[in-house]
């Protein structure tokens, strides 16, 4: 499923366009729509028809409105972004300026040395929650543009690999392998250098063949990465750091 598959797009009455997420949970009863720092996102049980989710949001498109408008309005105190306003931020380990454009397109692209994030002039009233979203897709794009490299070198001499990569903001973790060989990886990485991202991805491949962090694990880690020590320790010391500049990207 790509990034776009995720979410739905809204057209207000006034013309304007609301990107709500939408997510299928299993233990979900109903239909379920909120209103976060992070934008909009709508939860339904798993098996829902499409056009049901759809019928629900578009019921409920002036109530969504009006939330956005309020959580521009009634933020209590200053956003950790502030729409029109050159930030810096850390970038595969790397300080880079964003800078925020008006432009027909939203999106978020490189231009030289700078990140330049552009949101259409539609997107004022809900900047913060429109351009969260649009950092929270990049980030993503960028760290599995990164993550697939890695697979595509280590899983041959490995010979395993996960069945699935998933990216999302984790409170404490930096990565995790399920019982059905899934990979999970703190979206946080995509502001780390790559050595700190290499480092957790070779950790959770590792445990394809050992599920322990035995003497046996670790040689089996050195064997790929001897390097790995150095980058766990960057993380255990930057690591919360890292976790803060994520959520003032993204929302908490």
């Amino acid at each position: 499923m790509t990034p776009d598959d995720n979410y739905l797009e809204l057209s207000t009455p006034n013309g304007e366009t609301i990107k709500v997420l939408k997510k299928a949970h299993p233990q979900a009863r109903r239909l379920r729509l909120t209103v976060t720092s992070s934008g909009a996102r709508l939860s339904y049980p798993e098996g829902t028809h499409p056009a049901q989710v759809f019928a629900f949001l578009r019921k409920h498109v002036d109530w969504l409105e009006r939330k956005l408008d309020q959580l521009q309005l009634d933020g209590g105190g200053p956003p950790p972004l502030q729409p029109g306003s050159p930030t810096l931020i850390p970038l595969r380990g790397e300080t880079t300026q964003m800078v925020w454009r008006e432009g027909v397109f939203p999106g978020v692209a490189h231009d030289g040395e700078k990140l330049v994030l552009t949101l259409p002039h539609s997107h004022s009233k809900r900047a913060l929650p429109a351009a969260r979203g649009l950092l929270r897709s990049y980030l993503e794009t960028q760290i599995r543009r990164d993550v697939s490299r890695l697979l595509a070198r280590y899983t041959g001499e490995l010979q395993a690999s996960p069945v699935a990569v998933r990216v999302k903001p984790l409170k404490s973790l930096w990565g995790s392998l399920d019982t059905r060989d899934c990979m999970t990886l703190d979206l946080a990485l995509a502001l780390a250098p790559p050595a700190a991202l290499k480092y957790v991805v070779i950790h959770e491949l590792c445990h394809l063949k050992i599920r322990n962090h035995s003497p046996r694990y670790w040689n089996l880690v050195a064997s790929f990465y001897p390097e790995w020590k150095e980058q766990r320790d960057w993380l255990r010391e930057k690591g919360h750091a890292l976790k803060a500049e994520l959520a003032r990207l993204i929302g908490g």
